[in-house]
């Protein structure tokens, strides 16, 4: 039963942080998704969130890499801020990795930095 959850969720974060143009429903879709899996599973995204990655980077990771801001700003307020300030799956922190990339300026990370 989780591993359909895990992919649908992988599908429904595919397809809306790779999407080039961003639709006005994607934020949208990512809540219903969301909602879905809590109300049908009792899970919340912190249960969920780290065995969910795309193209082997967090969520988080790949909003910000795909400029999908309100994707990503979502995940960062759903998500407790102790989880966020914990190391990811190759041993960096969120913040550590924001760093070594260069994209402090993004609104996910001004984002990220307020919660944590």
């Amino acid at each position: 039963m989780l591993k359909i959850v895990k992919t649908s969720l992988v599908i429904a974060a595919s397809t809306l942080a790779f999407s080039n143009a961003a639709q006005a429903n994607d934020i949208n879709e990512l809540r219903k998704k969301m909602r879905s899996v809590q109300s049908d599973y009792k899970l919340k995204l912190r249960d969920y969130y780290s065995g969910i990655s795309c193209n082997g980077q967090s969520l988080i990771r790949t909003a910000i890499t795909n400029n999908a801001v309100e994707v990503g700003t979502l995940l960062v307020k759903k998500m407790p801020s102790k989880d966020l300030a914990e190391p990811e799956s190759d041993g960096k922190t969120l913040q550590a990795w924001i760093a070594e990339q260069g994209l402090q300026s993004s609104p996910i990370s001004a984002e990220l930095n307020g919660r944590i």
